[in-house]
């Protein structure tokens, strides 16, 4: 090569100086990775279990190339970040995540993970993603680490999330998030806000809510180390259980209500909880929780009396069967106290729809998220009184504030791009030979990062171990996508984005 010759592509002239703030975040983020791991080793060196090995190497393979890319690029993250360079950061910091985390599942002796590639990744972008879908059995005998790893990795996902719903896709205008921007989210230079002012407050709460279901939990039944791992998966709305029967293995009615609540609350927009405890006592009747808990409230009711007046439970019994799964399945959870498929078949069209919705924005949940299907009501609203009186000036508004045009056209492609990626992934898992079924649940489990899909291979019941490999990869990646909102993931896809 001669000397002087650029390495990036005149077009691609960007990536030259553009890349070096975002591989030292992406350092940044390994290093705090290799820290976490550290967790599930000493929990496996005061359990004297081996394992804890795995998590030394995953340590100290992780910290090594975190630490190369932070000293190599420290102080190119002065300017900040422009919008490419957001983009860019969002997928790859996350797959980085995922990637280091399947190494001591992989190397941990146990398991479908242990020596499995597709397995170990499948598991660790599950849980990062905090979709819950696992390919593990046995879960009663795993070693201590690895399930403490498998939870500490969905506690992550969900503040990441968080984090990223409030400082970076309400800048970036995706999928109508610019109506939750804040006044400090500036999409014409930088889209990383200054949010250091509530950043602390709602770690603080995320934290705090954590630790009381942990002793709530406790005090229930569970053990002090089930009821720490649970309560990490409960808030982060991420599914991962310490048994393969999930909350089915507590048969205290206490353990499941208590379940309950806090999945909801892990559905509700963290943000609103600052808000409250700093004064607003209106803060929790904002229109999405409005809209949430309504819905909610509703289809439990329905579900709860239809299986009371089956015969199947007694009226305790149904409503709380009802409300555990179906909270379950719309905050994106994916806990289960029983096969619910069984139930009938309408209950199985019925958790089939319920799986697409999903929690409130700013929460941990995934979902379509509930803002989007109330847009989506305010533009049918107007839309037929529009027909009703053709020159009538119908104004949209959402939660008291006007929808614009960019908001409006930003839910609308949203819809078009989740359903063509779900139609997509659906006809790729058939033709690898999986049924409709196992396909089209499998499809939005992923996009929709839920955790179980339906039918006996892998539903409540069941898990993703036998399904191919290349179907794993194709949902891993589906996780990925739906976690990130889609377009964060798929402009990486055009072209244009790499030209300068």
């Amino acid at each position: 090569m001669r000397r002087g010759r650029p390495i990036f592509h005149p077009r691609l002239g960007w990536l030259a100086g553009g890349a070096k703030p975002v591989l030292y975040l992406v350092g940044m983020v390994l290093l705090a990775t290799s820290a976490m791991m550290l967790i599930p080793m000493f929990v496996d060196l005061a359990n004297d279990s081996g394992d804890w090995r795995a998590f030394a190497l995953a340590v100290t393979g992780g910290g090594a190339l975190g630490l190369v890319l932070v000293s190599a690029f420290r102080g190119s993250l002065a300017q900040g970040l422009n919008l490419r360079q957001a983009f860019l950061l969002t997928p790859l910091s996350w797959f980085s995540v995922a990637a280091l985390s399947a190494v001591p599942l992989y190397l941990t002796p146990f398991g479908a993970t242990s020596g499995d590639v597709t397995n170990a990744f499948f598991e660790a972008i599950s849980g990062i993603t905090t979709t819950g879908s696992t390919v593990i059995s046995g879960l009663e005998d795993a070693p201590p680490g690895l399930l403490t790893w498998r939870a500490l990795l969905q506690w992550m996902g969900g503040i990441g999330i968080i984090a990223i719903a409030i400082a970076v896709l309400p800048a970036l205008g995706i999928g109508g998030m610019q109506l939750f921007r804040t006044e400090s989210s500036d999409r014409s230079e930088k889209v990383l806000p200054k949010v250091r002012q509530i950043a602390a407050a709602i770690g603080s709460v995320y934290l705090g809510i954590t630790i009381l279901a942990a002793a709530t939990y406790w005090l229930q039944g569970m053990t002090l180390f089930e009821a720490v791992l649970h309560a990490l998966t409960t808030i982060s709305t991420g599914g991962y259980s310490t048994s393969d029967s999930s909350f089915g293995n507590w048969e205290a009615n206490g353990i499941q209500w208590t379940g309950t609540l806090f999945m909801l609350a892990g559905g509700i927009p963290f943000v609103l909880y600052v808000r409250l405890l700093a004064g607003d006592r209106r803060a929790l009747f904002d229109s999405q929780v409005r809209s949430f808990v309504l819905f909610l409230a509703f289809t439990i009711a329905v579900t709860g009396t239809a299986l009371f007046l089956s015969g199947l439970y007694d009226a305790e019994a149904a409503y709380r069967f009802a409300a555990f799964n179906i909270v379950s399945v719309v905050t994106t959870t994916g806990y289960a106290t029983t096969d619910y498929t069984l139930w009938s078949n309408v209950a199985v069209a019925m958790f089939f729809g319920l799986t697409f919705v999903g929690g409130c924005t700013g929460s941990t949940a995934g979902g379509i998220k509930i803002f989007r299907f109330e847009v989506m009501y305010v533009m049918l609203k107007s839309h037929f009184r529009q027909l009703l009186y053709p020159n009538s000036v119908v104004a949209k508004t959402y939660n008291g504030r006007p929808l614009t045009d960019d908001v409006i056209n930003s839910v609308v492609v949203f819809f078009a791009i989740f359903f063509a990626a779900y139609s997509a992934l659906t006809i790729m898992l058939m033709a690898m030979g999986l049924d409709f079924l196992t396909s089209a649940s499998g499809a939005v489990t992923a996009l929709a990062n839920v955790g179980p899909g339906m039918g006996d291979t892998i539903g409540p019941a069941g898990n993703f171990s036998t399904l191919p490999d290349l179907a794993k990869w194709l949902l891993s990646f589906g996780m990925l996508l739906g976690r990130l909102e889609l377009f964060t993931v798929l402009i990486l896809f055009y072209p244009r984005f790499w030209r300068s």
